[in-house]
Order: structure tokens, then C-alpha cells, then sequence
């Protein structure tokens, strides 16, 4: 007796195929079709992961994702949502979650679960799998994303943090926010020490190069996108120019400094 057809696998849109595109589709690819649009990327530079689609067959999908900038997505959610099916779920993976929430509520039909994502991890720190990174999960609109939020956790093996899109803008205003600061100003120090290095300075540097090769609008989302961010910046350069006084103080102050 010959065996029964399988099913073919759920299809997934992903709208976008940039660095990150290309991540998620690489790991989505063993479990679901991918059908991927982009219209700066040619069809034959797809790869094995992905199928090139147009726009409206990636927005009908169950799921569909949209792995493109911050700064644009609006006019990408503007775009999809007319081929957008009832009970579709969509999810974004931007690096801030307050204003991509707002804006895929207003621009999104009703008829549409919303999710909004953040994967604490890039290509970079995604090189030897997913097992065991982060990923905050925001709830924003229906019950889907918790069952994305399973898929996430069960089949990639992903450790998912449950938050909303103020409490994790709040928190990476610090964690991203820092990392990337601090590290735009180290890239534009170098040339720096390679010879005579510390651990402590070399675990710095390997930071540095996680975030190097970052697009510019990630960095521009981070520092800009983030209503928190200022507020973090500000207390940063505070706190450091009061350092640098308190060194310049000791410096013209010699007695004290021995003292001390």
C-alpha cells in the first residue's frame, strides 16, 4: 500500500530579506515555506531558504512578518494590509516596541492578530544556532502570538520573555542603547591596543564587533525610536562628565590626590 501524501508544510510571508530576513529564514526554513518579498533583492539571490513572492501572496499568509527598518514601517504595514486574511497573524521584529506597536494598531485591519518581537541576538551572536537565546514577545493584538510565542520556545529552542512594548523600550534604552553608544565611540577611537590587551578589555572589544557591522538604521532605531533613550544618554554623559571633573580635580589637586 503506498503511504499517504503529506501535508505541505504552513507558509510564513517575510517581508524583507536584508541580514536579518535571511537569519530568520534560514532557521524558519526546516519547518515552514517561506515566501519571501523585497524589492531591492534579485530573484535568484533568494537562496534555498526562501521562495521569492510578490507582495500580496507574502501578506496572505497565516503569519507574516515584516523584517524591515523601523523607519519604514509604516508604509510597509500601509502596503500589506490589503491582502492581509482574517486571523492572520502579524509580527514585527524591530529593536524597539513601543512605536512599531503603535503603528502596526492603527495601520493593521482588525481582523488581524498583531505581535510585536524582538530577538535580543543578531547574525553575529546567531552563528552557532538559536538554542538558548532571547527573544521578547509583546502581545499587542488577539491570542495567536501566544501560540507563536510556543513555536518560538518549543521548535527553536528560543528562551521567550513575555513583556509589553513600554516595559522592554524601558529596558533596552540601557541594554541596547549603551552597548551600541559605547561602542560608536570606541569604533571611532581606533586604531586601538591589540598587543598588550586585558580580559576585561578584549571582552569590550568582542562587544565592539557584535554590533559593528549593525545597519545604520538599527543604531538610528535604538537611539532615536526608543522613547526612553534620551533620558539614558543624558544620565550617561552626566554621570561621566562629573567623572572627568572629579579626575581633573585630583589631577590640579595633588596633595589630596595622595591623601586620599
Amino acid at each position: 500500500m503506498s503511504s499517504p501524501l503529506k501535508s505541505p508544510a504552513p507558509s510564513v510571508g517575510l517581508i524583507g530579506f536584508g541580514a536579518f530576513g535571511r537569519l530568520i529564514a534560514r532557521h524558519l526554513a526546516p519547518h515552514l515555506r517561506v515566501l519571501a518579498y523585497d524589492p531591492f533583492v534579485a530573484q535568484d539571490a533568494f537562496g534555498p531558504d526562501a521562495v521569492p513572492a510578490d507582495l500580496a501572496t507574502a501578506a496572505a499568509c497565516p503569519v507574516v512578518i515584516l523584517a524591515t527598518p523601523v523607519s519604514g514601517l509604516r508604509d510597509v504595514a500601509r502596503a500589506v494590509a490589503p491582502h492581509l486574511r482574517p486571523g492572520a497573524l502579524v509580527a514585527d521584529v524591530g529593536s524597539v516596541k513601543v512605536v512599531p506597536a503603535a503603528i502596526l494598531r492603527a495601520e493593521l485591519p482588525a481582523h488581524v492578530a498583531i505581535l510585536a518581537t524582538h530577538p535580543l541576538f543578531g547574525p553575529q551572536s546567531a552563528r552557532d544556532g538559536l538554542a538558548g537565546l532571547k527573544v521578547a514577545v509583546c502581545p499587542v493584538r488577539g491570542r495567536r502570538g501566544l501560540r507563536a510565542a510556543a513555536f518560538l520556545r518549543r521548535v527553536l529552542g528560543l528562551e521567550v520573555i513575555l513583556t509589553t512594548p513600554e516595559a522592554h523600550d524601558r529596558e533596552m534604552a540601557s541594554v541596547q542603547g549603551l552597548t551600541h553608544l559605547i561602542a560608536k565611540v570606541l569604533v571611532r577611537m581606533e586604531p586601538l591596543p591589540s598587543r598588550m590587551t586585558t580580559r576585561s578589555f578584549e571582552r569590550i572589544l568582542e562587544a565592539v564587533e557584535m554590533v559593528r557591522h549593525d545597519a545604520p538604521e538599527v543604531f538610528a532605531a535604538i537611539e532615536r525610536q526608543n522613547p526612553f533613550a534620551p533620558e539614558v544618554r543624558r544620565r550617561f554623559f552626566a554621570l561621566a562628565a562629573e567623572l572627568e571633573a572629579e579626575l581633573d580635580a585630583d589631577r590640579q589637586s595633588p596633595r589630596l590626590a595622595l591623601a586620599r
